[in-house]
This record gives C-alpha cells, sequence and structure tokens, in this order.
C-alpha cells in the first residue's frame, strides 16, 4: 500500500509499551484504551516518556461501564481507521467487531492467552466455585465462537495459540507480538555479567535463580520456591529473584510456605522499564526458572535464550511447543524434577549455556522484533486491501 496505514488499536486491559511503539513505528496509530489500567500499569507514562508518535483516546469506568462506554469513540474511530485491531478475543474484540461489521472495516483480533485454560486455573486454585467456573466457561466460548466468526483475520503468539485460537476462527495466523530485540537481549561474558550484579545489586557470588514474571492464577511460583529451596538443601548457594508488579505478593508466599530462614536467599523487586532494565537481569542470571499451570507464549524464556542465559520451565502450553531442545523442561507442579534441573545447569554450567545458545539462534530465526513487526504490517495491509 503505498499511503501509511492508519490503525486503530483497541485495548481492554493491559498492552506492552514494546508493542505500542513498534505499531507506531509502522503505521498511523491511534490506540483506544480503558483508562485505569493504561495509567496503573504505567503504560500511560511510558507511551509519554518515549515521545512515541500516535494518538490516545482514553475511557474510564470499570469493566462494564468500559464495555459500553468503548462503543462511541469506536464508532467515530473506526470511520478513520484502514483497519481495527483488537487486543484479545473475548468483551472488548466483540466491541470492535460489531463496529467493524457495522462501519465494513476489516477487524484483526489477536490472541496472547489461551482464555479458557487461564479461566481454569483460577478453580484450580479455589478462586471459583463450580456454578460460577461452568458459567464463565460458557461465556468465553461463546465470545471466542462469535468473535472468532465476525474477526477478518485472528492472529495468535506462536503455534500453540495459533492452534487454540484455529478452533474458533478458520482465517488465523501466527503473530509474533513485539518479538524479542536481539540487540538488547544479548548474552555478557562473565566479567559483564559481574558487572551488571554489580550494578543492580545483586548478589555477587551466588547462583542466581531468575524469576521474570507477574504472580497471577495461571502461574506457579510455588513450585520454583520449593525447586530452589530443595537445590538449596542439595548444596547450591542458590538466590531466588521475583521481578514483578506482584513482588510483594511473592515475598508474603515465600514467608508463608515454611521453606526455612527464606529472607536469606529470596528477593523481590518492582518490575523493571522492559525496554532500558529488564534485560540486565536476564544477563546477570545463573538461570531463568519459570512453573506455570498453563502458558501461552511465555516471552520471558524467549528473551532469556536471547540473553544466552539457560532456562529451566514447566513443560506446559507454549512452552512445551516453543522450548524443546532449547531449556530444561520439566513436568507440571514437580518441585522435584526442577530442582533437578537446576542442580544440573549449575553442574554443567559450559553444556548449559551452549543449549542456552542454541535457543538464541533460534528466537533471532524465528522470534526476533523485526520481524514480528514485518509480519505484523504484512497481515494488516493484506486485511486493509481486502476490506477495500
Amino acid at each position: 500500500m503505498s499511503a501509511r496505514l492508519r490503525v486503530l488499536y483497541s485495548v481492554e486491559g493491559f498492552t506492552d509499551i514494546r508493542f505500542v511503539a513498534g505499531l507506531s513505528e509502522i503505521a498511523d496509530l491511534t490506540m483506544l484504551v480503558a483508562r485505569r489500567p493504561y495509567e496503573e500499569s504505567g503504560l500511560k507514562a511510558r507511551v509519554a516518556a518515549a515521545g512515541l508518535k500516535l494518538r490516545v483516546v482514553e475511557v474510564g469506568g470499570g469493566r462494564l461501564r468500559y464495555q459500553a462506554a468503548s462503543l462511541a469513540p469506536l464508532w467515530r474511530l473506526a470511520r478513520e481507521a484502514d483497519v481495527v485491531l483488537a487486543q484479545e478475543v473475548l468483551r472488548g474484540a466483540l466491541n470492535a467487531n460489531l463496529v467493524g461489521l457495522a462501519r465494513r472495516v476489516p477487524v484483526v483480533t489477536y490472541l496472547g492467552v489461551s482464555p479458557l485454560e487461564y479461566f481454569r486455573c483460577r478453580e484450580a486454585r479455589g478462586r471459583l466455585g463450580p456454578v460460577r467456573a461452568r458459567v464463565g466457561e460458557a461465556a468465553i466460548r461463546t465470545l471466542m465462537t462469535v468473535n472468532g466468526r465476525l474477526a477478518t483475520r485472528c492472529l495468535a503468539m506462536g503455534s500453540y495459540l495459533r492452534d487454540v485460537a484455529a478452533a474458533y476462527c478458520p482465517r488465523t495466523a501466527i503473530g509474533l507480538y513485539y518479538g524479542v530485540d536481539t540487540g538488547t537481549f544479548r548474552p555478557a561474558e562473565p566479567a559483564e555479567r559481574l558487572e551488571l550484579r554489580r550494578r543492580r545489586d545483586l548478589p555477587e557470588d551466588r547462583f542466581l535463580v531468575f524469576l521474570s514474571s507477574r504472580i497471577s492464577h495461571e502461574k506457579d511460583p510455588e513450585t520454583v520456591l520449593r525447586a530452589t529451596a530443595l537445590a538449596r538443601r542439595r548444596g547450591l548457594d542458590a538466590v531466588l529473584l521475583n521481578l514483578g508488579g506482584g513482588y510483594a505478593e511473592f515475598l508474603a508466599l515465600a514467608r508463608g510456605m515454611g521453606l526455612g530462614d527464606v529472607d536469606r536467599w529470596v528477593m523481590g523487586r518492582p518490575a523493571a522499564h522492559p525496554v532500558t532494565e529488564v534485560a540486565d537481569y536476564f544477563r546477570a542470571a545463573d538461570v531463568m526458572a519459570l512453573a506455570s499451570l498453563a502458558e501461552g507464549a511465555a516471552f520471558s524464556t524467549l528473551e532469556a535464550l536471547a540473553c544466552g542465559t539457560p532456562v529451566v520451565a514447566t513443560a506446559v502450553g507454549g512452552m512445551a511447543t516453543e522450548l524443546p531442545g532449547y531449556a530444561r523442561l520439566v513436568p507440571r507442579r514437580d518441585a522435584e524434577a526442577m530442582a533437578e534441573q537446576l542442580l544440573w545447569v549449575a553442574s554443567h554450567g559450559e553444556e548449559a549455556r551452549a543449549q542456552a545458545l542454541r535457543g538464541r539462534a533460534h528466537v533471532t530465526r524465528a522470534w526476533s522484533r523485526e520481524k514480528a513487526f514485518a509480519d505484523l504490517l504484512a497481515v494488516l495491509e493484506e486485511v486493509a486491501r481486502e476490506g477495500r
């Protein structure tokens, strides 16, 4: 297409500054957001600090109010767009699809998690009773079915989520979200790793296990904590660091699990800036560990591999699909198996790093930032041409 593509990005919840920045580079971007998560996540401040060229329209209110209040700006803004990009495939996407249908503007939905699997994790953790769980599942299936039929195209992060989405939307393709900036996420030599630890006030001479994840219902921080405790009992002087918005919850969880003197080996810090800071922690770590009950694409594992940092992860969802051969995979909720792999990485450092570097080659080839946005632009331009 000769003119710069006009994209309306409809965001019901949270999105990443790296995706917003990339979109603003490839398109004339307008973003429709829910005001509360836009501010509370820090995205509003990051957009302002980055000086991105885009227009942002904020809609106030909670979930139900946003559902109703977003229709009017969607109707107005869709008229100016070549294509509407809708985050996820549930309530927010329904509004985008209905407006797109009425306005005859193509709509692309973007699946970043497996909604049913993530929802079921709430029940598995006892946060939902059986009646609410069944009602919720029925609502999710209905929304996925309707949005799958209405959407012009559905993009899903990675092959695992592509298969999830394809059951509801036959016009599904793989998307890579914001990809991995392999120039920023790159291996560090031993001397540089030591300097990074000093810069970020991390232990210089202990085995650093990095858990880069928010603490939510689909994650399994308990298994990482138990595995690290087991590895310590077997002689590994390990320290476990969680970086994320729920770090205080993580610390409270560790103190309540009866694992010993956790204040000596468990650390928690607020989420670091994803562009300027977080790569330092991946590059400084000895191993990245992630346990989950369900998982979509697990970008943090790909970022770790891009840094040549060994990864130990649960063989579920997108991690089971994307990481074989590049990471040490363990069964779901198996702290013993995870502890064994942490000990293996500690005692086979060169072999573990070599495996991770093979993972870096895979990430560079299949998940790079450049490929992610080139592929996304190609899809958006294609559906815009079809819409015309």
